[in-house]
């Protein structure tokens, strides 16, 4: 039978993992807090708890089975094995149960980045990218370490840090080179939609309505992101002024998100598609659309929020009559953006007013 002498972080993950408890059913079988077991395996061997605690723990394993002290051993053989030289340092790739608990982080981090709780994300992410190098991964850990990359650059992609050295398009690049690496074609394309996002964001909509045209009829892609590829060939359209055109094909892929069932998307195409016919100034239909993706939403984060309140209060300031409703909608627009550090949509807002009070705007004399 497996004995511990002291126990560590490190060693209580291990007979959490073998006793193939969660961590709040193994505070529970412990008598702990959660919050002691998250920071035992935040920080592993780095921390110890405290005498009483590894009596208790001393307890649990004496009261296990022999398969679970088995496991137990299993996974504290794993730590001991040698480091791999990479430069200058020693490194060592992930455990088995390390593995376990990065897919988990990244998880959260995926929850996280929804309800743009971005420093909580990205500390989860970056706990791994900053421990591991990708040259020293096996390939479970490299395809762990591209999606790492690939939610790092979705977080650098909502905060508005679109292209320089630490930004969207930076992450994105160096997660479809992993990919490559792992020949795993339906990341690879995702990534090539990630980047024509970052593309148009930038302002380069001529090659980002290219590689949407391309990307819509890519086998690659589910039928989904292919969806989502022509809804966007049609919002770049419309940004090029080319508002009928735009109409239309958005209309395609919002019938292609019903047949899926996709009702968020749905929403979303009806929110574009408000904004193309506002670019044609029929203001009926784009309060018609509008008025479809507010009342349909299903999903109320920060950033969608943000997003229908900029297209709504666009659509209002297109018209004398609800210009004051529209400076309103945009300014509370403006404060969720800011509180929740979404630079590209109060960007995006700010010049949508400059836009509606300059030389070509509206409301210009």
């Amino acid at each position: 039978m497996a004995t511990v002498h002291h126990w560590t972080g490190l060693e209580a993950r291990a007979l959490r993992l073998a006793l193939r408890l969660s961590v709040r059913a193994f505070a529970g079988h412990l008598g702990v807090g959660i919050r002691t077991i998250s920071k035992w395996e935040a920080l592993l061997a780095a921390t110890a708890p405290r005498p009483d605690t590894q009596a208790i723990l001393d307890t649990a394993l004496a009261r296990a089975d022999a398969a679970t002290h088995l496991r137990f051993e299993t996974f504290l053989s794993e730590t001991a094995r040698p480091c791999v030289p990479s430069g200058r340092a020693m490194t060592s790739g992930p455990l088995a149960w390390e593995y376990e608990s990065w897919a988990d982080d990244l998880e959260r981090a995926a929850v996280a980045l929804s309800r743009q709780d971005f420093t909580f994300a990205e500390n989860l992410v970056s706990r791994w990218t900053n421990r591991f190098r990708s040259l020293r991964l096996d390939d479970r850990g490299l395809y762990l370490f591209a999606r790492s990359t690939t939610l790092l650059g979705d977080l650098q992609r909502d905060q508005g840090s679109v292209i320089g050295p630490l930004s969207a398009q930076r992450s994105y690049v160096t997660a479809r080179s992993l990919f490559t690496q792992l020949d795993i074609p339906r990341r690879i394309a995702q990534l090539d939609l990630s980047l024509a996002v970052v593309a148009e964001m930038s302002g380069q909509l001529e090659a980002a309505a290219r590689s949407y045209e391309h990307l819509a009829i890519d086998d690659r892609l589910s039928r989904r992101d292919r969806a989502r590829s022509r809804l966007w060939v049609g919002t770049a359209l419309s940004k090029e002024g080319q508002h009928e055109y735009a109409t239309r094909v958005m209309l395609a892929a919002t019938r292609d998100f019903e047949d899926l069932t996709e009702p968020e998307d749905w929403s979303v195409a009806h929110q574009k598609i408000a904004l193309a016919h506002r670019g044609t100034g029929d203001l009926s239909s784009a309060l018609h659309y509008i008025g479809i993706a507010r009342s349909t939403a299903t999903t109320d984060t920060p950033m969608q929020r943000v997003r229908l309140d900029t297209a709504h209060g666009h659509i209002l300031l297109s018209d004398p009559a609800t210009r004051d409703d529209g400076l309103h909608v945009l300014g509370n627009a403006a404060i969720m953006a800011a509180r929740f550090g979404l630079s590209h949509q109060l960007a995006s807002i700010e010049n949508v007013k400059a836009m509606s009070t300059g030389p070509s705007g509206p409301f210009s004399r």
